[in-house]
């Protein structure tokens, strides 16, 4: 059986493993991702994936990259967390590993992983939606990846949802980012807090009194406890999710939906709302197929196993 290396590279951690044909990770290891410093990131994944090498035999390493990469598969043009700009991650890595390296963008490569073992291994067509800090996301197509003419499609945290609405990271105003994700739910949880409302007591006393401490996790602790604040949160959390995933659906037609990323821990909390919002506000509604919406399988390790298995084919 041929064994490949997957590693995922984020802003604060590098995870990688050892991934088997049907998915399954042999060995895992992480180390802390030195974001500043490029040269460092490069010396931190070789080390990691020479160590692995040196108790298994791989035949070829993955690489999911935070970041723009191009349709080579082999130079991150940007990253918005991390000091790449214009490097040239294929080259650099294949000759400190002495091994061939696929780099490929992170989201996408968690899509990849979803489809070909996880959530969305049964059908061909399928949307990736994450929710953590921000909204990322990959699209399959036919069985096949979508990367678009330059390598960086896919990005569906930077629909604008709302024209003139709040200035995203990104530089434009009124991302679905800004909307649907972890962050978004604790800004508006602490700004309900802040602003002395009486159904945030709950929380705010969760937090110690402190608007600031409110946490994701926070939350969604309480709305599974049963308390009707945090449980709106979520609710209107997902209305946004299923309006940005309702205008991709018109335009991709998936036979999926897959929801991951670290909101996604609220499980039917929030598919519940997400799947109500998509199907009210699909195109054709009533008359067309409607697309499942699923909880992803494969959690934070979808991007390693997908990066192994797009290095193996």
């Amino acid at each position: 059986m041929t064994l490949t290396c997957g590693v995922d590279i984020g802003g604060t951690k590098i995870l990688g493993g050892v991934v088997d044909e049907d998915g399954g990770i042999v060995e895992e290891l992480r180390v802390e991702s030195p974001a500043t410093d490029v040269e460092a990131i490069e010396k931190a994944v070789t080390g990691l994936v020479k160590e692995l090498g040196s108790r298994h035999e791989i035949a070829s390493v993955g690489i999911g990259a935070a970041g723009y990469v191009d349709k080579a598969r082999a130079r991150v043009m940007f990253a918005p967390n991390i000091a790449w700009r214009d490097v040239d991650l294929k080259a650099e890595l294949e000759q400190s590993t002495g091994l061939s390296v696929v780099v490929e963008n992170d989201a996408n490569v968690a899509a990849w992983g979803e489809f070909r073992f996880g959530a969305g291994h049964d059908v061909d067509d399928l949307l990736l939606v994450t929710v953590g800090t921000g909204v990322g996301g990959g699209v399959v197509l036919d069985g096949e990846l979508f990367r678009g003419a330059f390598g960086v499609g896919a990005e569906i945290g930077h629909l604008r949802v709302v024209p003139g609405g709040l200035l995203c990271g990104c530089g434009n105003y009124g991302c679905l980012e800004q909307y649907g994700s972890g962050s978004a739910l604790v800004r508006e949880a602490r700004r309900a807090a802040s602003g002395g409302s009486l159904l945030a007591r709950h929380l705010l006393d969760r937090a110690g009194g402190d608007a600031a401490a409110i946490t994701g996790p926070m939350i969604t602790e309480l709305a599974r406890a049963g308390d009707p604040f945090c449980i709106e949160q979520l609710r209107d959390l997902g209305r946004w999710l299923g309006e940005g995933i309702a205008s991709l659906a018109a335009v991709l037609d998936p036979a999926v939906v897959v929801l991951g990323g670290g909101v996604s821990e609220a499980g039917d909390l929030l598919l519940d709302p997400v799947r109500d919002s998509f199907g009210a506000n699909l195109t054709g509604r009533g008359h067309r197929p409607l697309a499942q919406v699923r909880r992803a399988r494969l959690g934070n390790r979808a991007g390693l196993i997908g990066a192994a298995d797009l290095a193996r084919r």
